[in-house]
């Protein structure tokens, strides 16, 4: 922070009567004013910068999390599966009927008899955000992902996370009643003979195996879209980083500033002086503009 600059009386009574004098005395003061807010520019652009990054942070972690729920869903699919071969290899299989499954719902009978999930919904993506996606899931490199999330728009990854999560929702909430009816049923077939079970537990297997796979998709789907959030978010801090790195090279412009035109009051040189104090101070705040403008 710029120190408060205060010009002794003995400099002042020594000072060119006139404009110039006026002008020469407030230049330190007004400069020291331009050198402070530089420097509360450039700690607010670091402060935001750390906040992106500490946000990329938590966002990562969320992605992780979905990436090992992905990968979990998946290994219940695999095991699914080799007990569904084992049970396969040991006896006959039949197709389930609809008749073995009394007061059963379309939507379980469905799932056990043709081996069909709930239909999912199909997240919304925007044009940009579904380009980064591509990016991303096809291993493309990181430069082309980036760039290609530089191009979506504000607010647009946080609608893309809301739709791929509420594909996620509504599937669990569309399976939830087959698979309390499954667990009903479960119960009662052993009671109808060991080849019914048999036939029933296949039908059940092959039916939790589609669905581990439908559910480890929709969480890869969350993951992605996490994935460009942390991108996202890296590259404000970025931004703020490089800011806060101009704000300070303004900060010490006009800083030089204030020492020239201090030192333009003591010597007989003022006017040199003061025009190099000027010129200093008029690059700080162009700068400060520039990078707060454009940057």
């Amino acid at each position: 922070m710029a120190a408060k600059v205060q010009i002794p009386d003995s400099l002042k009574s020594d000072l060119p009567p006139g404009t110039f004098g006026k002008i020469l005395a407030a230049t330190p003061v007004i400069m020291a004013v331009i050198a402070t807010m530089l420097a509360g520019l450039a700690s607010s652009e670091m402060t935001r910068a750390q906040y992106d990054r500490s946000s990329a942070a938590q966002l990562q972690s969320k992605a992780g999390d979905q990436w090992g729920y992905a990968a979990a869903k998946k290994t219940r699919s695999a095991l699914a599966h080799n007990s569904l071969d084992v049970l396969a290899a040991g006896v006959a299989i039949h197709p389930l009927s609809a008749q073995i499954l009394p007061g059963a719902d379309d939507a379980t009978v469905t799932a056990l008899t043709k081996n069909q999930p709930p239909v999912v919904t199909t997240p919304k993506y925007e044009d940009e955000v579904k380009a980064a996606l591509d990016a991303l899931n096809s291993g493309q490199p990181e430069s082309e992902i980036v760039a290609k999330v530089k191009n979506i728009k504000p607010g647009q990854l946080d609608a893309a996370l809301t739709s791929a999560t509420s594909a996620a929702n509504d599937f669990d909430v569309a399976t939830k009643t087959i698979n309390s009816t499954s667990d009903k049923f479960d119960v009662q077939m052993m009671h109808n003979g060991p080849e019914q079970f048999r036939d029933f537990s296949a039908a059940r297997l092959a039916y939790t195996a589609s669905r581990y796979d439908v559910e480890s998709k929709l969480n890869q789907a969350v993951a992605s879209v996490y994935e460009l959030q942390v991108r996202a978010a890296n590259i404000s801090a970025e931004k703020h980083h490089l800011r806060s790195h101009k704000f300070f090279y303004g900060l010490l412009a006009a800083q030089l500033a204030v020492i020239i035109a201090t030192f333009a009051l003591a010597s007989k040189q003022r006017n040199a002086l003061w025009s190099i104090a000027a010129v200093a101070g008029l690059i700080a705040v162009v700068f400060a503009a520039y990078v707060y403008l454009c940057v």
